[in-house]
């Protein structure tokens, strides 16, 4: 059975940090100080899970007018399933639904497709984090494509 729920702040993310941690620290070898980043207690998460276990999460900052989704993980043997889809949109209804206009996500160049789905649109150049490649690319209100990429 899947299940995903929201979680305000950084109390009892533990299942949030499990995946990031094997997904951004393990598999993309990115530095821990900079997948944990003390953002977590301002943020709104998101954490999926497959039979009470797991399996993905994301998460939204949002400072004054930015609403912010990054974070963006799914356990490499769970990709495929639209885990990272339903993350994403459901931090998306969150932001529209607390009065943002648009929303902004800071992809990796090999997600921009992931993201260009939903709905969001390139804006800026190409710039290295943590020795990636990035683009800053925002979804505005209204413009989120309806049809989630599921099964």
């Amino acid at each position: 059975m899947i299940n995903a729920i929201y979680i305000n702040g950084d109390k009892n993310i533990e299942d949030a940090i499990f995946v990031r941690d094997k997904v951004f620290v393990n598999e993309q070898n990115i530095d821990y100080n900079i997948v944990f980043d003390g953002e977590d207690k301002e943020a709104v998460h998101v954490v999926v899970y497959e039979d009470k276990n797991p399996v993905g999460t994301g998460r939204m900052i949002i400072q004054d007018n930015l609403y912010l989704i990054g974070r963006i993980a799914v356990l490499k043997e769970k990709r495929g399933n639209y885990y990272g889809d339903l993350i994403v949109r459901m931090l998306i209804q969150k932001a529209f639904d607390t009065g943002a206009d648009f929303v902004e996500v800071h992809s990796q160049l090999p997600a921009v497709n992931f993201y260009k789905k939903i709905g969001f649109e390139e804006c800026g150049e190409v710039y290295q984090e943590a020795d990636i490649e990035h683009i800053n690319m925002r979804l505005e209100k209204g413009k989120m494509k309806r049809k989630c990429n599921c099964k």
